[in-house]
Order: C-alpha cells, then sequence, then structure tokens
C-alpha cells in the first residue's frame, strides 16, 4: 500500500515546503491538493512550487473539475507540471462540490466529468481534439506523450461506475473498510463490463489519521464525517433512503443532518456537526494507537486500498507525519 499527505491551502508556503520535505523523507509517495479556487489559495501554484523541492513524491488535486477551467487551460496546466517534474504528476477528478457550490453553480453531470476526461488525456499526450465547438483542433506542438494518470472521486453508484469505465483510480473520502469494497467492487466490475484491463485499477482511501486517546482524536476530526455527509444528502436526494443501492450504514448517519455551510467546507469549525456521533467518526478517520492504525490499515488493504491518504486538516500534522514514517509506513513496506 502507497502513503499520500493532502493540503488544503491555509497551509503557510514555507510550511508546506517543510511538510513536504518531511513526507518524501518519511517514505509518503504522494502530495494532494483540495482544488477549490475561492475558498483556499490556488493548488497548482503550490504544486508546482512544492515539486521543486521534493525528488520522487507525485501530486495532483484531489479534486479539480470538469467546470472550473477551460479544457485547453487545463491540460495546458497538467501537461507542464508532468513536463517539469519529470512525470510525477496524476489528477483527481470530481463533478465539483465546493469549488462551483460556493459560487452558486452546479457541478457537472457524468457525462461531462467523462468527456472531460478522454479529451484532457488526449491532449496532454500531444493528439489533436475538438471540444465545445472549436473550429479547429486544439493540439500541443510541445507535448511529450505523457499518460495523464486520472482518479475519479464517487460515491453513488453512477459515479462509481463512470470511474471505473473512464478512471485509472477511484478516490473515496472514507476510511471504512466495508464501504470501500462496496464502493471498489462496483468501478471495477463496470470497467470490466466495457472490457477495460482493471487489474492495475487503484482505490484511494482518503480521510484524517489521528494519535492518541480516542475522545481527543474524535473531537479533532469530527469535521470530516459532516463533509462526506454533504456528498451523501447528494446521493440520498437522488435515490432515496431506501432504493437499496447505497447502503444503508452510509446514509443512515445523516438522517439529523440539518445543513452544510460550503464557506466552512472541510473545516472544524463548520456550525453543522450536531449529527456526527462517536461511531461514525471513529468508523471513518483512521485513531488512536500506532497498532489501531496499522490494524485498521491492514483492514483497508484487505478491502482493496492501494493507497491511505491522511487529510492533514486536524493539527500536529509534523507529528503525524513522523510516526507514520517511523512506525507504519515501514509494517507495510516490510510486506
Amino acid at each position: 500500500m502507497e502513503f499520500g499527505i493532502t493540503f488544503k491551502g491555509f497551509v503557510s508556503p514555507e510550511r508546506a515546503r517543510n511538510l513536504v520535505r518531511q513526507a518524501e523523507a518519511a517514505g509518503f509517495t504522494y502530495c494532494w491538493f483540495y482544488d477549490s479556487h475561492i475558498l483556499w489559495r490556488e493548488s497548482f501554484v503550490a504544486m508546482a512550487m512544492c515539486m521543486e523541492h521534493t525528488k520522487t513524491m507525485r501530486f495532483g488535486p484531489c479534486v479539480t473539475n470538469p467546470n472550473i477551467r477551460d479544457w485547453s487551460l487545463a491540460a495546458s496546466l497538467y501537461a507542464s507540471l508532468a513536463l517539469q517534474s519529470e512525470g510525477r504528476f496524476d489528477i483527481g477528478l470530481g463533478r465539483g462540490d465546493s469549488s462551483m457550490r460556493v459560487m452558486g453553480k452546479k457541478p457537472a453531470n457524468l457525462a461531462r466529468l467523462a468527456e472531460f476526461t478522454h479529451k484532457v488525456k488526449a491532449m496532454v499526450r500531444g493528439e489533436e481534439v475538438e471540444y465545445e465547438g472549436c473550429e479547429s483542433p486544439v493540439q500541443f506542438p510541445w507535448a511529450n506523450g505523457y499518460e495523464l494518470p486520472v482518479w475519479v472521486g464517487a460515491y453513488g453508484p453512477k459515479a462509481l461506475a463512470t470511474a471505473g469505465e473512464v478512471g485509472d483510480g477511484l478516490i473515496l473520502q472514507i476510511g471504512e473498510p466495508d464501504l470501500i469494497t462496496w464502493f471498489k467492487d462496483q468501478a471495477i466490475q463496470a470497467g470490466e463490463k466495457v472490457g477495460r484491463d482493471m487489474s492495475n485499477f487503484k482505490i484511494q482511501a482518503a480521510a484524517p489519521a489521528y494519535f492518541g486517546d480516542l475522545d481527543y482524536c474524535i473531537e479533532h476530526t469530527k469535521w470530516f464525517p459532516a463533509m462526506v455527509g454533504n456528498h451523501v444528502a447528494d446521493i440520498v436526494e437522488k435515490y432515496g433512503n431506501n432504493s437499496g443501492l447505497v447502503p444503508s450504514s452510509l446514509t443512515d448517519y445523516i438522517e439529523k443532518r440539518r445543513g452544510y455551510d460550503y464557506s466552512k467546507h472541510g473545516q472544524s469549525d463548520n456550525p453543522y456537526l450536531d449529527f456526527i456521533t462517536e461511531d461514525i467518526v471513529k468508523s471513518f478517520c483512521v485513531l488512536g494507537t500506532v497498532d489501531d492504525h496499522i490494524e485498521k490499515l491492514k483492514q483497508l488493504e484487505a478491502a482493496g486500498t492501494t493507497q491511505f491518504n491522511i487529510y492533514l486538516d486536524s493539527g500536529d500534522e509534523e507529528e503525524i507525519i513522523a510516526n507514520y514514517g517511523r512506525h507504519i509506513i515501514p509494517a507495510f513496506h516490510k510486506q
């Protein structure tokens, strides 16, 4: 299993540089950034900076979306970062939750997400591409044939199917092994159904990790199930509570949810946290002692997780990276 970290745009540039150097030395292989340009600073600028302070770590947005940038601009951005990092660039792609809704706009539909994936990957390779009524094809004469890995963030059945049909990996913002299995199986089956080889399809579990007494850990990470609940509410609105298309273990916990403040997206001071229970926090996150972390991560690995991505949004970031480097990553690299 690989390990990654994720930043929000609150981190100062100097601290971001220090954290990525520390994380790379500790054995982390991926660094992801939230991509909501109004809520936080422009993520791709930060990635370019951090690339210059690392040698092996891969970078990408977790996640961007098809509606936030013109597609030729997006493709040029991705190809440029891949070129200057010598091939250390992926993207995570979703419909566009916080970055769109904070502006009062709607997320992209799944057909647009799939089209964006195909067109942008082709542009990054250097192929001629027609899109959105362009009078003539777009082609980058400087592209070097890079094959851009695209990870798709998904929860609902149709989004999971799209991830399997067009993506190279699946991003799941949850650390619950049974749900990882449920999500993963749908994506892989969808890919196989359209004739894709899914043997190298990657599964990322993205969630906070925290060390210490469980009550202390829960208090610092209860913001996360609220963020997940915001996505689950979309699924419930689309499919209903009792459709059988979404596990009750995922939908039941949002029954008392009263709302969501996008200006506080993914933050501990979001005012809508009252519905979050201790059991949900423990289920969705990786908490407790070193042994607790290892045990939970082994369960995630057995469920099919190929990368655990730590959302570094709960405090004690340097200590979390250090503990993973000393105790946890080595336990998995022995295998």
